[in-house]
This record gives C-alpha cells, sequence and structure tokens, in this order.
C-alpha cells in the first residue's frame, strides 16, 4: 500500500469559516510562540528544546489566563503544528533546510487534523468542534478513509482539504520505448527522439494583468480594507498562474509516464541556478524542478524507471556520435557541427540523446549518478 494526497476545494459556511480562522490563528500563535521559546532557551541558556518540552510549553499556554483562547479550537492542530516544527528542525540540524521561520498570517494557513479530530462517513468529511460537512468539490472517489486531513487558505482566499489516503498504485504494461529528456528555456523540454515542448511562458502571459495590479496595490493605504482588497487580487493573480503551470506540467509528465518505460533526465540543482539574476525568473516560470519531481513519483507508482545522470555531465558538448567533446559551447549556439566525424547538431536533440545514453549507461552498470559521472565520463568535463 501507499500513501497519496488527495487535495479538493471547498467552501465553507460563515461559522466554519470563523472557526477555520481561530484554528489558523491558534496554530500560527503557538508555532510561532514555541519558536522564540526554543530559539531564546539556545541562544541564553544553551539549552536544546525537544518535542517534549515544547508540547509542556503548549499546555502551559493553554493554561494561561491570557492564552485562554487557546482551548476554543481542536488541540490536534496544536499539537501537529509542534510535530512539524520538529521536523524542521531535525532538517536544520542535518542540513537539508534553514533554520524555521515564524508564520505569518498573510501567507498560505493551514492546520492538519489526525483521525480523532474529524469523522469521515458517505462521502462527508466532519472537523472538530463543527456539526455540518465541509461542502467539498470532490474532482474523484477517496480509494479508503482518510489518516489525516490538511486544511488550508492560500493567499487568494481559497479553502482547500488535502485527505492522505492509502492507495495501490496500478502499475502500467511494460512498453520497450525510452526517452532522454533535456530541459530549457526557449522549448520546456525537448526529446531524444526530436520532440520539442514549447514554454508556455504563463508569467509573461499575465504579466501586463499583473503589473497593473501591483501598481494599484503600492498605492493603497497601508492598513486600509482598500489594500486588503488590491492584495488579493494580485494573491488571484498569481494564483492563476500557478494553477496554469502546475495543470500543464501534471498533463506532460503523465504523459511521459504512460507512453515510456525508461525515462533519462538531468540532475540540476534548480535552487543554485536560480542565483542568476538575467534567468531565474524564467526558470522558476518552467518549473523544473517540480516536472522532475512528479516524473519520479508517478514513474514509481507505474512501475517505470526514472534514471538521473550526473549534473556535470557535458550532455550538449559531447557529439552523440562519435563522443568528441567540444571546449566551448556558448549557450547562443543552438546548431554546431562535430570537428571530429563533421556530424551536424542541433544543441537541444544531441543533449537529449547524450541524457539518454548516459542514464541508460547508468542503469546497465548498477552504479548511483555520481559514480557514473566520475567513472565513465572522466576527462571529458
Amino acid at each position: 500500500m501507499t500513501k497519496r494526497a488527495y487535495k479538493c476545494r471547498f467552501y465553507p459556511t460563515p461559522e466554519q469559516e470563523q472557526l477555520l480562522a481561530r484554528t489558523f490563528g491558534c496554530v500560527r500563535f503557538v508555532y510561532n510562540a514555541v519558536l522564540r521559546y526554543r530559539t531564546d532557551a539556545f541562544y541564553e541558556r544553551r539549552e536544546k528544546i525537544g518535542y517534549v518540552e515544547a508540547n509542556a510549553e503548549l499546555s502551559r499556554l493553554k493554561k494561561g489566563a491570557e492564552t485562554a483562547f487557546l482551548n476554543e479550537v481542536s488541540s490536534v492542530p496544536l499539537q501537529q503544528c509542534l510535530r512539524h516544527q520538529q521536523t524542521a528542525f531535525k532538517n536544520f540540524f542535518e542540513g537539508r533546510a534553514r533554520y524555521p521561520n515564524f508564520k505569518s498570517k498573510r501567507h498560505r494557513q493551514s492546520a492538519e487534523f489526525t483521525r480523532s479530530a474529524f469523522k469521515y462517513r458517505d462521502g462527508q468529511l466532519f472537523l472538530a468542534k463543527s456539526k455540518e460537512p465541509l461542502a467539498i468539490r470532490w474532482s474523484r472517489e477517496l480509494p479508503s478513509d482518510p489518516t489525516t486531513v490538511t486544511v488550508s487558505k492560500d493567499s487568494a482566499g481559497r479553502y482547500f482539504v488535502s485527505c492522505l489516503c492509502e492507495f495501490d498504485p496500478e502499475t502500467l504494461p511494460v512498453t520497450p520505448k525510452m526517452v532522454g529528456i533535456d530541459l530549457g528555456l526557449k522549448d520546456l523540454f525537448v526529446t531524444s527522439n526530436g520532440h520539442r515542448i514549447g514554454n508556455p511562458r504563463h508569467t509573461a502571459k499575465y504579466a501586463t494583468r499583473l503589473v497593473k495590479a501591483q501598481r494599484r496595490l503600492s498605492k493603497k493605504k497601508l492598513g486600509s480594507k482598500n489594500r486588503a482588497k488590491a492584495r488579493q487580487k494580485v494573491a488571484r493573480l498569481h494564483a492563476k498562474i500557478s494553477d496554469c503551470r502546475m495543470d500543464n506540467l501534471h498533463k506532460l509528465s503523465r504523459q511521459i509516464v504512460n507512453e515510456n518505460q525508461v525515462i533519462c533526465v538531468e540532475s540540476l540543482k534548480v535552487k543554485n541556478m536560480l542565483r542568476n539574476p538575467t534567468l531565474a525568473k524564467s526558470i522558476s516560470d518552467a518549473g523544473w524542478g517540480e516536472f522532475v519531481r512528479q516524473l519520479e513519483y508517478k514513474a514509481e507508482w507505474a512501475g517505470r524507471r526514472l534514471s538521473a545522470i550526473d549534473q556535470w555531465y557535458p550532455s550538449s558538448k559531447r557529439c552523440s556520435g562519435c563522443g568528441h567533446v567540444v571546449d566551448a559551447l556558448p549557450l547562443q549556439v543552438r546548431e554546431w557541427e562535430c570537428p571530429e566525424c563533421a556530424e551536424s547538431h542541433d544543441r537541444d536533440i544531441n543533449a537529449a540523446v547524450n541524457i539518454k545514453a548516459a542514464g541508460l549507461a547508468v542503469l546497465a552498470l548498477g552504479e548511483n549518478v555520481s559514480g557514473m559521472g566520475q567513472v565513465s565520463m572522466s576527462g571529458s568535463r
């Protein structure tokens, strides 16, 4: 059995909206208060606070006269936010993430409920302290009863519920097709068989409307209702761009997984590439990291193989015919001729063919990506 989250939009009643607003506020307050408590304990007394001590701090807050409002909402989301904070600290100390940040009320709000804080009966979901079920617009039937439920509100004011369920992934029939994928900006990606997928550039499509909305927002008085309305308009435009991007990536990744048994891609360090001030906006809009992430989990569910080659492998500078590697190949050069075998190459298609060959070699040799790059690609970087 595999766990999968099913995210749907819902429309709360006025009473549910008030309850969720209090719940989001209490979750945010507890997270920030405990984070301040842990931070001060370390810098002032060199004391490390774990989950047990953090939970004790939550109990102390709920007993205080000034923070008695914490008892008005379910205690489960408050405890779950401390578990998430503990995970955030673990990732920080192990070098996988930055120090946890304080939560803001202007960004996405969420609250997680375990089985003791919700009921799911006959397709209806009841949250703790709410008598009416959530008006959820189900996109599909849940494969099983949810184990946890996460209710969220984005910056555009939309409400979503994410149900974590167990399901049996359907393995697709084996196919002999294999593909190499070269990610880019002019084209979102190019496959080893010469198929090009254009970059829709969703941000550029809504750039004029976004600039106009942001200009109007900047002229509103701080703290006014008109500024809050203008902020909502900007947030809705950003949500529209994000939804269009995700919809396109989901369709493309599903098509690639359905058609190919083996998928070869580059293991790009997108966060490092975003440091380029000229290309950062275009790279973020393309969504390379999200596309590869979707390919990874969808391939695993479908019984496909995803092979990621070393990021330093010279896929563009290597001739796919004879293997010769040129010294330099500027980005503006889209077509080039190999000085050894005189074969003409399209830069992107040649890179995709090389990625496919390197990815298949990784699977055949049974070595990791880094080892593959060091063993068979040595001297060619």
